[in-house]
């Protein structure tokens, strides 16, 4: 019989698309008020595997990869989900988003990345948000499976995951689990506005 445990924190990451710096750095001052520091920035890469988002956003669009110092549950995705697209609503401009904000928790054996998109491969997890296992960490490199976004399959966020995984497997090695029911300390930061 399996033994019900509380899962080993995460590292939250945001992938933010946008088309223009100063929105990017306004949405990522939001994303640090509600969310807690960024420890990890990831380098600027063109987002043009996909014109996806250009009727809404404009040509010209990047991905930054953002990462939070403070270690999550990741059960709390969904929640946090939600939280991003409240900050996507505040910077839309006659109904168009000017920035898209993609949380996901990054564990040592996956990305998991939240949406509000059902598919066959995503799971539900409640109030409109689904789970979409994004990559898998095998064999000492990021995985990508036959529905990863093109963008996240490339090695430029590969790498930027890579070493966003070691930082979280430094930051699980220098937390012990808490007394008891084996439960680990995790900020409630993605939870608890700090405005």
């Amino acid at each position: 019989m399996s033994r019900l445990v509380e899962p080993t924190p995460a590292k939250l990451v945001v992938g933010v698309i946008y088309a223009l710096q100063d929105v990017f750095e306004a949405a990522l001052c939001r994303l640090v008020d509600c969310l807690g520091e960024v420890d990890i920035l990831g380098a600027r890469l063109a987002f043009d595997q996909t014109d996806y988002y250009t009727p809404e956003m404009g040509p010209g669009l990047w991905r930054r990869l953002a990462a939070f110092r403070d270690l999550i549950d990741p059960g709390t995705l969904g929640p946090i989900k939600r939280r991003t697209a409240m900050i996507e609503a505040e910077f839309s401009k006659q109904g168009r988003r000017q920035v898209n904000l993609d949380p996901g928790s990054v564990t040592l054996e996956r990305l998991v990345l939240a949406t509000g998109k059902n598919f066959v491969h995503r799971v539900y997890l409640g109030q409109g948000v689904y789970a979409d296992l994004t990559l898998v960490f095998e064999r000492g490199r990021w995985r990508p499976l036959p529905w990863t976004y093109p963008d996240y399959a490339g090695e430029e966020l590969r790498s930027q995951l890579e070493m966003i995984r070691r930082k979280l497997k430094h930051q699980l090695s220098e937390i012990k689990r808490l007394p008891g029911e084996g439960s680990w300390p995790v900020s409630a930061n993605a939870l608890t506005p700090r405005e």
